[in-house]
């Protein structure tokens, strides 16, 4: 099989042709995968969901637009709303007080940066017990902007919300775990 390019993957996926199919699934399962995998620890779990995305993908090919974002942000979305809604069914949304008051101090960029990078081990050992506990949507915001690399505007189309709230959300996140951290 010849290595097809983007556009020739997504006319074969619409024609129904498995070969198309293989191509999309071999080229873009690893990245997929990785994303719903650092949310959901259960393997099987996370195996199940990235099938459930690409089902889902090949179902609803007609409605992807290249114009938009590329078929791997594509496909991100899709694994994304799914991972979401699994996690949300698995544990059901708890809002602290103390979560609404924890990005209201006043904390410099600066201050913020430094400290959450600091390469202490304790330090690194905690924040990563911070983000696990984090609510599932913050936690999947850091995953993709910071473990994916991926920047708001592409995050944006995954999450379906706009960058500047999004980059708000993540301020506010830092924060939170910032305050946590020092506690």
């Amino acid at each position: 099989m010849s290595a097809l390019t983007e556009t020739e993957i997504i006319d074969a996926v619409s024609r129904g042709q498995r070969e198309g199919q293989t191509e999309m699934v071999r080229r873009y399962a690893e990245r997929v995968f990785a994303m719903i995998v650092r949310q959901v620890t259960d393997v099987m779990d996370a195996q199940e969901l990235m099938q459930d995305a690409f089902l889902r993908a090949f179902a609803h090919i007609d409605s992807y637009d290249s114009r938009k974002a590329s078929l791997s942000t594509w496909l991100c979305r899709i694994a994304y709303r799914l991972t979401l809604d699994f996690l949300k069914r698995r544990h059901p949304v708890i809002v602290s007080i103390e979560d609404d008051r924890a990005w209201q101090t006043d904390i410099g960029d600066e201050l913020l940066e430094e400290e959450l990078s600091s390469g202490c081990e304790e330090n690194i050992e905690r924040l990563q017990m911070l983000i696990d506990q984090l609510p599932d949507e913050e936690r999947l915001l850091l995953t993709l902007y910071y473990f994916e690399d991926r920047p708001l505007t592409e995050i944006a189309y995954i999450t379906g919300i706009e960058a500047k709230p999004l980059a708000n959300r993540l301020y506010r996140t830092r924060k939170k775990l910032y305050k946590q951290l020092k506690q």
